[in-house]
């Protein structure tokens, strides 16, 4: 078991749920938490402006269950960001991520996400702003670089610039963006992943919490980084298979508790299900998220099938969810690998 850092709160970070747009909401985040009681979760990115102008609670709420969870911001406007900040802190919040990585076009055109990585004066404002503004850590999460200024010294400029502003930890994704010519698809993908880049901000700057991101697949890929840095951002890959988590506790955080079955998590959510749906929710707003639940089991199509199939339907609730999971045999071994 390896001895993850803490934050400012206490709160021990080795492994964290990257923020996804679409994917990370409440739901998928409650889902994770049934399987993983430490891995720190993300929201999606949240702009200042859908914050400070829309509708609070459906950006902020989240189940109590889901500590330790972080909220990504995305905006360049000091003020705007110091007051999401207190929003944040007000609703519970354990730590603000300011989106430095993102190189959509809509996200460029508001002049925030990735683009900011050529102004690390502005991102420094910006901490400084939301560390003034309430006790929360706040993190930077960002590119090795943008188009051809992607040099390890662009990036070390900019990680001791923003961290003598007061970052308390920067996620690194191993790639750089190109800002145009590529989908945000594509800069998932196209750019190579250059992770000793990583590791050499990790020695040059051994003080500050660094965390990678990107193109990582397994536990044992977390196990292999955390000799480097000291923890691990999984988006993608857990979201294709969310039992990916369900040794994650005991690996990397001593926290050996009995580990939940598939079965046991749909089990669980069902008072989350009816109250959603109590509240005037949809079913497959939840649903969504557990289509790959029993990736790699016996029954997994027949599970898919039955949710297609049914989740849609006038009056669907919780039942559709357990008739699903009697679809699939409850003997098999319940493991991450399974």
């Amino acid at each position: 078991m390896l001895t993850p850092p803490s934050d400012r709160r206490g709160h021990t970070i080795a492994l964290s749920l990257a923020p996804m747009m679409d994917r990370t909401d409440r739901h998928f985040r409650l889902i994770l938490r049934l399987i993983t009681r430490r891995t720190l979760l993300y929201t999606e990115m949240v702009t200042t402006g859908a914050l400070l102008h829309g509708d609070v609670p459906r950006h902020l709420a989240f189940d109590p269950r889901e500590h330790p969870i972080a909220l990504q911001l995305g905006g360049d406007d000091p003020d705007a960001l110091a007051r999401c900040a207190k929003l944040a802190e007000s609703w519970g919040y354990d730590e603000l991520n300011l989106n430095v990585g993102c190189p959509s076009e809509r996200v460029q055109s508001g002049n925030f996400g990735a683009c900011l990585m050529a102004t690390p004066e502005r991102v420094a404002e910006c901490v400084t702003a939301m560390r003034e503004a309430c006790a929360l850590p706040v993190t930077v999460k960002h590119r090795i670089g943008i188009d051809d200024q992607d040099s390890f010294a662009f990036m070390a400029r900019f990680v001791e610039l923003v961290a003598a502003a007061g970052a308390d930890r920067f996620s690194v994704h191993a790639r750089k963006a190109w800002l145009s010519g590529l989908s945000p698809k594509e800069n998932r993908t196209v750019p190579p992943l250059r992770y000793d880049d990583v590791y050499a901000l990790k020695r040059a700057f051994p003080h500050l919490p660094i965390e990678l991101n990107g193109g990582v697949l397994t536990l044992d890929d977390v196990a292999h980084h955390l000799q480097h840095v000291d923890a691990v951002m999984i988006g993608r890959a857990v979201y294709d298979n969310p039992f990916l988590f369900a040794d994650a506790d005991a690996r990397l955080f001593g926290d050996d508790h009995p580990i939940p079955t598939r079965h046991d998590i749909v089990r669980a959510l069902v008072p989350h299900v009816d109250a959603h749906l109590a509240a005037g929710g949809r079913l497959i707003h939840i649903s969504r998220h557990l289509s790959n639940l029993f990736a790699h089991r016996t029954g997994t199509r027949r599970f898919k099938q039955h949710l297609a199939e049914h989740v849609s339907r006038p009056g669907a609730g919780s039942q559709v969810l357990l008739d699903a999971i009697a679809l699939v045999p409850e003997g098999e071994a319940d493991t991450a690998a399974a």
